[in-house]
């Protein structure tokens, strides 16, 4: 499987980046199948957060590495500093107390990779880069980046930390897939935009996409007429994007492959390093992903199916 490299992480991680979003020590047993096969595929980076599952899916994925002893080939990437009732979490405390507690969960001593799971723009960025770089310095994660943060943030915060030479943000990880969202999916989540590709392209900064496959949008389970799943109507469901289903389908026929592993391709063939969390929950779906990570689209296949020009 193809790997894209980040600063501070040994080895490199993979293209594919396996969700854990519905993980937890009660369904270990589909946990191990999922996560065997992810690395019988090539893949070495599990996505988790302190919130999922309410910390089952930390969890699980430390019962997982200990019963295979496999925690040194495995690339462990958790988010933290996501709001709680009582408000926003971006500050030092809060990142310590639930680093702390992922470490514990998770059954390591180090993550490598560590996401600020939403911002708080009130919190200077110097107070963040510090905290963040003292647990880099302490060893307890390799690298750290964001999600759904806005570009003009990632930036400040890099400013401040080159110029004072520290680790500054390695990766971001907003929402990118060839279905546009129209709307936040969650709230305060943010979506890729033309602005936002033009600043990973010019920097050649790492983007690590989740629901990069329009949570099912191109699966063929979905048609224009088919209003069952609200949150995928109110998101993905516009002329433009139907008009995106159709040539990422005519193009799957073309290439002798599916319409979703066209969109995903879509996200992989970026003109600068990316990655695609997926949330296959069957060997079926894990194949169709390794797969789809495997098809080249060019330059120009990329416009068309993004609308960008009307001819291939």
């Amino acid at each position: 499987m193809n790997k894209i490299q980040i600063p501070g992480v040994e080895g490199g991680i993979t293209q594919l980046i396996m969700g854990s979003d519905y993980f937890s020590p009660k369904r270990m047993e589909l946990v191990s199948q999922m996560l065997d096969s992810f690395v019988e595929n090539g893949g070495n980076t599990i996505d988790t957060a302190f919130i999922y599952c309410g910390g089952e899916s930390e969890e699980a994925i430390g019962i997982w590495m200990q019963e295979r002893g496999n925690r040194d080939q495995i690339k462990v990437w958790t988010k933290g500093a996501h709001p709680n009732a009582s408000g926003p979490r971006v500050n030092p405390d809060a990142i310590r107390e639930e680093l702390e507690i992922s470490l514990q969960r998770l059954q390591t001593d180090y993550v490598d990779l560590y996401a600020l799971h939403r911002d708080d723009p009130n919190v200077p960025v110097q107070v963040i880069i510090d905290a963040l770089n003292e647990h880099v310095e302490a060893g307890t994660i390799k690298a750290f980046g964001v999600s759904n943060w806005t570009v003009q943030r990632i930036q400040e915060a890099n400013d401040y930390a080159k110029k004072n030479g520290l680790h500054g943000f390695t990766f971001n990880s907003p929402n990118l897939s060839l279905a546009k969202a129209q709307e936040p999916y969650w709230r305060d989540c943010i979506s890729a935009d033309d602005e936002i590709l033009q600043w990973h392209t010019e920097r050649n900064f790492p983007l690590l996409s989740w629901s990069s496959q329009a949570r099912g949008f191109f699966t063929g389970r979905f048609t224009r007429d088919n209003l069952e799943n609200k949150d995928l109507v109110r998101v993905f469901y516009n002329d433009a994007n139907w008009e995106r289903y159709d040539r990422a389908k005519t193009l799957a026929e073309e290439k002798g492959v599916s319409t979703i592993q066209i969109a995903l391709a879509y996200v992989l063939n970026q003109p600068f390093p990316t990655c695609a969390i997926i949330g296959p929950q069957n060997p079926e779906e894990m194949r169709s992903c390794a797969e789809g990570a495997q098809i080249r689209l060019s330059k120009s296949e990329i416009a068309w199916l993004d609308l960008k020009q009307e001819s291939r």
